[in-house]
């Protein structure tokens, strides 16, 4: 039985989420505790990438924490920003949040409609001449080094912030009186085993996972998957578990 399902993830800013929907269709409630956090990586680690950000007259941005985590190592660097920076984001939202840090000039901001690196190329390459900074994740491939290879764009990439396990004490963890746990990434899972290993392979706790990523970790770990997702039957999270709730019934 399936009474309680806890979501690796921050609870949803609004009520009409979809999860929402599952606990009205299905008598079950969601919890939400995010397994994972994102956090800046110090001035002195910075360093060693021998990166300089007076360098550069161009930044794409690809995420918030991106937006938070160069900022915070300009003003740690005690590097003036100049007001001629050009700044490429993957999405309007990305664009919009660097408000939070400089003037929003629309002939210096560019962005692209589908949170792709591709979608916001052309603008790029309309300025071919800047010589950008690629801030990213210490978990990252190189599909934009690869991309910007490929054009002849002059770039730089550099780690300014990681994702790492959020540690839970003892009295979060007694609160877990869950029957499943939802996870989105490997780093969850290592959160999982971590805290709630026992409880797993116990066969207190039924693990779902998003992602191949994410399920090849569970398996290594020696959980079985209770649901997974995407497939080609049901693409998202929420459609694997309405499937699976509904064949519980």
């Amino acid at each position: 039985m399936i009474k309680k399902i806890l979501v690796s993830q921050p609870k949803p800013a609004s009520d009409k989420s979809p999860y929402f929907d599952i606990e009205r269709d299905y008598d079950v409630q969601f919890e939400f505790r995010p397994f994972i956090k994102v956090v800046g990586i110090s001035s002195k680690d910075f360093r060693q990438q021998h990166v300089s950000l007076a360098e550069y007259t161009a930044v794409v941005f690809t995420s918030k924490y991106a937006i938070d985590n160069f900022f915070a190592l300009a003003k740690d660097l005690r590097v003036s920003i100049p007001e001629t920076m050009k700044y490429f984001c993957t999405s309007e939202a990305i664009a919009l949040y660097i408000q939070k840090y400089a003037h929003y000039r629309k002939r210096k901001i560019f962005f692209g409609e589908t949170g792709k690196i591709e979608d916001v190329l052309p603008f790029m390459l309309k300025h071919k001449d800047e010589n950008f900074l690629v801030p990213l994740s210490s978990v990252h491939n190189d599909d934009i080094r690869d991309l910007l290879d490929e054009h002849g764009l002059r770039h730089t990439e550099c780690v300014m912030y990681e994702t790492v396990n959020n540690d839970f004490s003892a009295a979060e963890l007694e609160a877990f009186d869950c029957d499943m746990v939802v996870l989105f990434s490997p780093t969850g899972i290592k959160t999982l085993h971590d805290n709630l290993d026992e409880r797993v392979k116990a066969g207190k706790l039924k693990v779902a996972t998003f992602g191949p990523a994410t399920a090849k970790m569970a398996e290594e770990m020696g959980y079985e998957l209770e649901v997974q997702a995407p497939t080609q039957k049901h693409p998202s999270m929420i459609s694997a578990l309405r499937a699976y709730l509904r064949e519980l019934e």
